[in-house]
């Protein structure tokens, strides 16, 4: 056999490996997404995100579904002196992560492989070598830091617009191109740029009243760069729908269009 065939003959070995691989993940895909949780599971949910009790049922069911995923495929690691991520921690962290996918086309949070948690606020050293104290991250490199109290503290309040698992989420969204601009992947050329036509006007505008001192719907945070002022509009989508649809409404409307909901309905 010459070369050339043992190469294609590689190839085609290659080829077949990897479709069998990505057949077998995408079957057991579907078989979690087709069960719910089971009741225990869904009542611990409701306890600690009560959010989840004015989600409509096909999305819940749909968000339900990529949770099973969720669980299965990713990894908890606890950090800073945790001692385990129990069940209820991986669940209170699964539910409003896979909210935010439940209507949506793309596959999911695929480079994300890990969640580290840590059981409160924590330390880390800046580019430059300053201390700063966070509360979560996400990264492009596959992982997302969370503050367990932060997280216990925003899905337990679900109307000040505040929540660590929606905000690092939502950067996870804006990486999944490879960049944290502000702008997430979308399928179609013409959602680009109507997504900048109404957020690049909507975010300098919010940095001018942030900047004067004027309070709005939206925490200041969002006015740091145009990737945070995704993240915080997605908190405030959820937490604040009707106070955000009715002070930034084309922001509202991209984001109904994007996360494929209209929480402001519920």
């Amino acid at each position: 056999m010459s070369g050339i065939a043992i190469l294609l003959a590689a190839v085609a070995v290659l080829a077949g490996v990897t479709w069998w691989h990505a057949s077998r993940k995408s079957r057991r895909r579907r078989a979690w997404r087709a069960t719910r949780l089971g009741g225990g599971r869904a009542a611990v949910v409701e306890r600690l995100f009560p959010l989840w009790k004015r989600v409509p049922e096909a999305t819940r069911r749909s968000a339900e579904g990529w949770m099973r995923v969720f669980l299965e495929e990713k990894s908890f690691e606890p950090c800073g002196g945790l001692e385990a991520v129990t069940e209820e921690m991986m669940l209170a962290i699964a539910a409003p992560a896979c909210l935010l996918i439940a209507h949506r086309p793309q596959d999911y949070y695929e480079s994300l492989r890990s969640v580290l948690v840590y059981p409160d606020a924590y330390r880390v050293r800046d580019e430059w070598g300053l201390e700063d104290v966070r509360l979560g991250e996400s990264w492009g490199s596959g992982s997302v830091v969370l503050a367990w109290q932060s997280v216990l503290q925003g899905d337990a309040n679900p109307e000040d617009g505040l929540n660590v698992v929606l905000h690092e989420f939502a950067h996870q969204l804006d990486q999944e191109d490879g960049a944290a601009d502000g702008v997430p992947e979308f399928e179609e050329m013409e959602d680009y740029g109507r997504w900048s036509r109404a957020m690049a006007p909507a975010y300098e505008s919010f940095v001018e009243r942030v900047n004067a001192g004027k309070r709005t719907v939206l925490d200041d945070y969002g006015a740091e760069s145009p990737a945070e002022f995704f993240a915080v509009a997605t908190e405030t989508f959820f937490e604040k729908s009707a106070a955000l649809k009715r002070e930034e409404p084309e922001v509202y409307a991209e984001l109904a269009r994007f996360y494929g909901m209209d929480p402001a309905a519920w």
